[in-house]
This record gives C-alpha cells, structure tokens and sequence, in this order.
C-alpha cells in the first residue's frame, strides 16, 4: 500500500529497471511454408496476467505450446528468468500447462488428481498432503477431495485442474481457453475466481483466448494477434480507449468505424465522411497531411441519441432502423442522412413504456471532439 493508503498500481512494464520473466525475441515458427509466428518481440513480466488474444489461427496457441515446450521457434529465441528455454525439455521447465479440457484423471479423487504431480517428483507424504490441503483451500474445494471428477459440476472440475496445475508452484501458467466449456453466468464468475487466485499466489499467467471479454475482465495486458503478427499490446482500457489501428478498435468491442479525409486544423482535425453532411470535429496527436484518408473509430456508448438537436460539437440527424434491447442497455441503429449507419447506446435507466425514442423515429445523434479516435490504418 501507498502512504495514501491506495493500492499501488501494478504496472512493471513501465519501469525501465524491470527485468520481464518471459521475452521473445525475433520468434518466428514455420510449419512448412506457413508462418504461423513472424518475428515476433514481446515482454511479459513476473506476476502480470497475460491476455494472448485473437481469432482462430492468429498463433496465439503456437506461442503457448513454444513456452511449454511443445514446440520449438524456427528463428529468435525464447528466455525464461533470463535463460533460453530452447533446450529445456517440457517436464523440466518451471511451466504448467491448463488445457481446456481439463485433462483429469476419471478414476482419481479430486485430492489424487491434484497430488499427482506432486508424487511422480518423489516427494513425501507429508509434503505433498500439505499441499494438496493448501491448494483445496485456494480453490475452495475442500468439501469435495474426496469426490470423482464425474461428481462435480464444470466449475469444479476447472478449478481442480486449476489446482493441479498450481501445485507444483511453477513461475509460469499457461491457461488455454480455460473456460470455453462452462455457461456464461459461470464463465463470467470464474473469471473474478482465477483473478483472485493469480493474485494470492503471486504465479504469472497466460492465457490463450478468443474471448475479448474474458481478455478485457482478466488481464493486467493484452496482446491483440492477427496472422502470426502482434498488432497491440496494451492494459485492457488503453485497448479499448486508444486502439492503435481499424483491425484493434473492431476487434475490441462495439465500434463505429467512418471513414474520411482529414483537414488539419488548431487542435483538432476535421474528417469531411459524407456528402452533405457536417464534417466530424475530433482532437487528436496523429500527424495527418492535408487530404490523408483516415477512420475515424468511435464506441456506442459515447454517441448520444436525442429528439432534438444536441449542444454538440458534433451533431448529425437520422432515422432509427433497429433497437437491440439488451435489459440493462439499448443499442440504435440509426441512418444517417448521407446513409451511414451509426449506433449509439442509452442506458435504461427508465421502464419500458416510459422511454421516449423507437423505431423510425427521427433523431440526433452526437458526441464531443475527444469521443473517438483517429486512425491512419
């Protein structure tokens, strides 16, 4: 704690005297002709959550199964605690791996299937039932050691695997879609439960997802992939709030995308979008040449919606065309008069029948000059 009392903030990335636990350097991997990792340099430092991100193919799984060994870098180099881990068999490194299927043992009680490792390195009774009794209670799961893996619900079982894979005490865990195959009410508690565990033990973990939101709840950073390639690496709000090109800020959540041409102005640009219409008035540190195409990147839940013209910068009239009610939230397509379609979101914060915009209903929308982002890709 801070003398303010304020939690420090974790943040190791931005020291320079911060050595990383994991960095890749130049990594590429070939599977034949196909490059699945393209000279990739990252740093991931001692107890960071860390969010590999992208669709199916991007290379974050190929990355993970370098770290555990699975497979080896074509080019670049792998360091772990400052050493290369290329040699280093799987079994000998201080890594674990948590697949998504849990990968438990049927026949084994809860309490054996977390001993297991434990026992095939040698160690003794007592040794190991401290252990074992120790990551029961991490994962609260001490009501069911006795218990068959077939005997507990999906939630369960991933924490035992969970528990397996932490008993060893490795520096590294690496978690591959490790909630993939539980419901979402359940996904989105044990996702606050892995949080808490991470930050009790202190292990530095990497998870493999496809899932932004699971990524965004997570994660102290996320590395945004896309063939082979990292795109952005960033905390999960800078991510969201200052994504660095079109491919991150889709990607990302909810986001209207207008493209444009730019007119640099004192402080803030000018996007000319469509014919006839205003153009959009956006402040940002990009050095654009007059007349450069751009996209101008700006999230639902920043757009207002409104009857009557708002006291905006930036202020343009509509047509709703669709409402996605969403209990907490509404989302409405409106069309624009040069034929862009933008959504803008409100929160329900009144009853059904109390709220005053539906369908094809004439509207405003509108948001101010620090709303969105300016991107030159």
């Amino acid at each position: 704690m801070s003398q303010t009392g304020a939690p420090a903030v974790f943040s190791p990335w931005t020291d320079p005297e911060a050595k990383p636990l994991i960095r890749f350097r130049g990594v590429t991997k070939r599977f034949g002709d196909f490059t699945a990792i393209d000279n990739l340099t990252l740093d991931i430092y001692e107890r960071e959550f860390y969010a590999l991100l992208g669709p199916s193919g991007c290379g974050k799984t190929t990355m993970m199964r370098m770290l555990a060994g699975f497979e080896s870098p074509t080019e670049g180099v792998i360091e772990l605690s400052g050493q290369d881990i290329a040699p280093v068999p799987p079994n000998k490194r201080a890594v674990n791996m948590m697949f998504q299927s849990y990968a438990l043992f049927p026949h084994l009680s809860v309490y054996d299937n977390i001993a297991f490792g434990l026992r095939r390195e040698g160690r003794g009774k007592d040794q190991v039932h401290g252990r074992v009794q120790e990551m029961l209670r991490l994962t609260r799961l001490e009501r069911f050691a006795a218990r068959k893996p077939h005997q507990i619900s999906g939630g369960q079982r991933q924490r035992v695997a969970l528990a397996r894979s932490l008993a060893k005490a490795p520096k590294l865990l690496l978690l591959d879609e490790p909630l993939g195959a539980l419901d979402r009410k359940l996904r989105e508690e044990t996702q606050f439960e892995l949080m808490d565990i991470q930050e009790k033990t202190g292990t530095t973990f990497v998870i493999v997802t496809h899932d932004q939101e699971e990524a965004m709840t997570v994660a102290s950073r996320i590395a945004v992939m896309d063939e082979g390639r990292v795109i952005q690496v960033a905390t999960p709000a800078e991510i969201y709030e200052a994504p660095n090109s079109v491919y991150v800020a889709d990607f990302i959540g909810d986001v209207n995308i207008i493209e444009g041409r730019v007119t640099p102005g004192e402080g803030a640009v000018s996007i000319d979008w469509a014919e006839g219409e205003p153009p959009i008035r956006a402040v940002t540190d990009a050095q654009l040449a007059p007349g450069q195409s751009c996209h101008f990147a700006i999230r639902p839940e920043k757009v207002t919606i409104d009857r009557e013209r708002p006291d905006r910068p930036n202020a343009f009239q509509g047509k709703v065309i669709d409402i996605a009610y969403l209990g907490n939230i509404s989302t409405y397509h409106v069309r624009l008069s040069g034929g862009q379609m933008v959504k803008a979101q409100m929160v329900n914060a009144r009853r059904l029948a109390n709220r005053p915009i539906t369908w094809e209903d004439e509207v405003w929308v509108g948001f101010s000059e620090t709303a969105g982002v300016v991107l030159e890709r």
